[in-house]
């Protein structure tokens, strides 16, 4: 689905010329109109655009007839009435908000025709028009415009840095064919020693004792081991890919560096925002910007946390039937960008002393560490949500105790005595002296 036009209009007189049974007559707001590869005057718009043929892309057309729309409505400028009052797309367009009008982005899911009756593009397009006019489309969430530039250049980072991963893991998987193990000895092989040894392999250097006098700092209480992961078969084939994929390396490091400029120029209106989501427990300044590029800074379009998580997929799913659960609850498939930043997120909360580290651990416990994750996400995108909602509210931790004391010690001592009994033993309490 690639176009809609909606005006006010008699729907009798629009659906005449579709051959399609029309709906009730009365003053309505059109939602939607097919333009055949016929004169536009022919189609009963009210001012006509004498001389121009085309089509609106509907139905499964989804190339030209967007460009069409287009050249339609922007550059000839004859539909940009007052009467255009909503178009459907299936993806967003600036152009379109920029000649006044409402675009609307709606999941082709929910249009589909009925099955097993005939398709066209112009039955397609009364079916959507009936759909539309009956208030059964609902809008998605699309950003600002500012908004999606920012969120152009944070996903492009991502990318950026999978690209980076995967030509590190490239280097790596080199050395092992060259029976160089110096990811064994060394967690990092792309730190300041591990750099320093390989650009010397690059160099012509075999020797292990002198690779591994260049470790550094901490590495240098491994020089016996570096000794031994230096033993192998390095030559000049594994020298020329290893200073292929450096160069790669450090090309796609400048250009993470670039895009990471251009993304704190754009977020400069917002610092006051990233600045309170940044003091979150796991949250730092890249996963803020993820934050902000994915779900914006207007919270009014989520009228509560919960909608926001549930858009997000951060909500178990419920599927019942008859009085029974069906399925496992699971979340679905939301943003993987918005997931991503929530899922490190939550990684690194699990790893502090804090409220959503200790959350994250007895979760841990009784459902294990996948479900814990998504559990510390949705809470770090309730707390996001209570955030920007608040432009004066500010994170507090609740501390990691902050369990113990909202649980009394009567509750605790049951839990325990349950616990031995159902280990066999037969439980006496005596208080302590």
């Amino acid at each position: 689905m690639s176009g809609l036009l909606g005006g006010q209009a008699t729907l009798e007189d629009r659906f005449d010329h579709l051959g399609e049974e029309a709906p009730v007559t009365g003053q309505r707001e059109l939602t939607g109109i097919h333009l055949g590869h016929q004169p536009v005057e022919q189609t009963g718009i009210d001012h006509p655009v004498h001389g121009v043929t085309g089509r609106l892309g509907l139905g499964t057309d989804r190339g030209g007839g967007s460009e069409r729309m287009h050249i339609l409505i922007i550059d000839h400028g004859h539909l940009c009435t007052p009467q255009l009052k909503r178009i459907l797309l299936h993806r967003p367009s600036d152009r379109l908000e920029a000649a006044g009008l409402d675009p609307w982005l709606v999941n082709a899911r929910d249009v589909k025709h009925l099955p097993g009756r005939p398709k066209t593009d112009r039955l397609d397009a009364v079916w959507l028009a009936k759909v539309a006019e009956r208030q059964m489309l609902r809008p998605s969430f699309v950003p600002p415009p500012q908004i999606r530039l920012l969120r152009d250049l944070t996903r492009y980072r991502v990318d950026l840095v999978s690209v980076r991963t995967a030509e590190k893991n490239r280097v790596e998987k080199l050395l092992e064919d060259a029976q160089i193990k110096l990811s064994v000895v060394a967690s990092d092989i792309f730190g300041v020693s591990g750099r320093e040894m390989m650009a010397a392999l690059l160099a012509g250097k075999r020797d292990p004792t002198t690779l591994a006098q260049l470790a550094r700092a901490s590495m240098r209480r491994k020089i016996p081991l570096l000794e031994e992961a230096f033993v192998g078969r390095f030559n000049d084939h594994h020298a020329f890919l290893l200073r292929t994929m450096m160069a790669r390396i450090d090309e796609t490091s400048a250009d993470i560096a670039a895009v990471e400029t251009r993304i704190e120029e754009l977020v400069a209106p917002f610092a006051h925002a990233v600045e309170r989501l940044d003091e979150i427990t796991g949250v730092g300044r890249t996963a803020a910007h993820a934050m902000i590029a994915e779900i914006g800074l207007d919270m009014t379009r989520f009228p509560t946390a919960a909608h926001l998580c549930s858009w997000a997929r951060f909500a178990p799913g419920i599927k019942e039937s008859a009085g029974k659960n069906k399925g496992r609850g699971s979340t679905g498939h939301g943003n993987p960008y918005l997931a991503r930043a929530l899922g490190e997120a939550a990684v690194a909360a699990s790893r502090t002393d804090t409220f959503l580290g200790e959350r994250y651990r007895r979760i841990a416990r009784r459902r294990g560490k996948k479900k814990a994750v998504v559990a510390v996400g949705r809470s770090i995108l309730v707390i996001v949500w209570h955030l920007l909602s608040d432009p004066d509210a500010r994170f507090h931790d609740l501390g990691s105790d902050f369990y113990s004391h909202r649980i009394g010690p009567e509750r605790k001592k049951r839990a325990h005595v349950r616990q031995l009994e159902a280990l066999g033993y037969k439980v006496t309490l005596e208080p302590a002296a």
